[in-house]
């Protein structure tokens, strides 16, 4: 029985979508919904699997074509035997194919590009199993798996003979052309400033020093400082709604909710996935959602409901080491607040020099809506949240 291969019902949001990897190639025996290929839209990876047990016959897409919703990417035969129900015309159709695709096997998807890099793996030791003889993921995963003391060790996956120089030219993915164009868009089209501030992280740091064990007792998961990030935010927005608000053509538009994006790093590339009604969650909450988003991110499972909305971005780049530095914008949002790296700073406290654990804070703003009064009073009411916890419980 042949069935048809097609691509997902795309978002309303989403105009069309290009294939990144497959995962499997002409005549090999598959499971019922083992993953066929994974489609790359602007916001989200999407899997197609096996509709039943069978192999695929013949591909009408291959990796890096453009592919619109419903489109039909490969025929599929149901119950079929690796190899022994393609037929000789189909098999002469796919030979030149494979040829020819010999010549482009060093267009490296994203997803084997990422685990090439994280496991520094030479690119030339690799023997791609994929269609044309493509490297696939699976395959610089067996690499690693059967040469595991060679990985410190590996040559770097572009290597250059002596005396010489060389380039690899590799086209951007779709979710990192859409982030450069947002960007471009956030800086072209808003009057953008950052004001910055410096926080104390001794109140918070000796809180989760007393609490930890039993924050993780109780709800296990660990406590961490996203979530007093998130809390402080919350609260800071209620008092200042300009801040909270949004830019729609001549009006300014005023949310009477609580919806903070946290910035992601992914092997796909930066995401700010949503966390909904803040000001309901408990810590604990947040950094059990916190961490989901953060998983599903990292495994390419984000949705676009996970992606859509926010009134509110928070990033760290501390996590990275970053001491300072400027966000930019999520549009259509107003601002964006930057977490940095915690240092130990000398600091005048009554008189008297003492060692303390100090944050930059940096606040990036649209001041075409935000004047410099709100956004200074918002990143002090931040601060005093970081720095007297208690406030948050008190709502003070």
């Amino acid at each position: 029985m042949s069935i048809e291969i097609k691509v997902p019902v795309l978002p309303e949001s989403v105009a069309d979508a290009t294939i990144a990897t497959w995962h499997v190639k002409a005549g090999e025996q598959v499971s019922r919904d083992q993953n066929l290929v994974d489609i790359e839209t602007d916001k989200v990876v999407l899997e197609v699997v096996a509709p039943e047990d069978g192999s695929i016959v013949e591909f009408l897409a291959e990796e890096g074509d453009t592919v619109l919703g419903e489109a039909v990417i490969a025929k599929f035969v149901a119950g079929a035997v690796a190899g022994q129900e393609v037929s000789k015309a189909e098999a002469e159709a796919a030979a030149p194919q494979d040829a020819a695709s010999d010549e482009s096997n060093d267009a490296l998807s994203p997803s084997v590009r990422r685990l090439i890099a994280e496991h520094n793996v030479d690119a030339s030791k690799l023997k791609g199993t994929g269609v044309g003889g493509r490297i696939t993921k699976e395959d610089v995963e067996a690499f690693v798996k059967s040469a595991p003391a060679a990985k410190p060790a590996a040559a770097p996956a572009v290597v250059a003979p002596l005396g010489e120089r060389s380039q690899k030219r590799v086209p951007m993915t779709r979710l990192r052309k859409t982030i450069a164009n947002r960007l471009l868009e956030a800086k072209n089209s808003t009057a953008m400033l950052t004001t910055f501030n410096e926080v104390n992280m001794k109140p918070i740091m000796d809180i989760r020093k007393q609490y930890q064990e039993v924050f993780e007792k109780r709800h296990g998961i660990r406590l961490g400082f996203m979530s007093f990030y998130v809390k402080a935010v919350t609260e800071a927005l209620k008092r200042f709604p300009e801040v909270n608000a949004s830019i729609d053509g001549d009006d300014i538009v005023y949310h009477n909710y609580f919806d903070v994006s946290i910035a992601v790093s992914t092997p796909r590339g930066l995401v700010t996935p949503v966390l909904r009604d803040t000001d309901t969650m408990s810590l604990a909450d947040i950094e059990r959602n916190v961490r989901e988003l953060a998983i599903k991110g990292r495994d390419g499972k984000l949705t676009v409901d996970d992606m859509t909305g926010g009134n509110f971005t928070v990033t760290n780049g501390g996590v990275f080491g970053s001491l300072m530095s400027t966000p930019i914008l999520n549009l259509p949002q107003s601002a964006i607040l930057g977490m940095h790296a915690i240092k130990d700073r000398p600091m005048a406290v009554n008189g008297q020099v003492e060692i303390l654990p100090m944050m930059y804070l940096a606040l990036s703003y649209d001041h075409r809506i935000i004047d410099g009064r709100e956004s200074v009073g918002f990143l002090v009411a931040i601060k005093d949240f970081l720095e007297d916890p208690t406030r948050l419980l008190l709502d003070l």
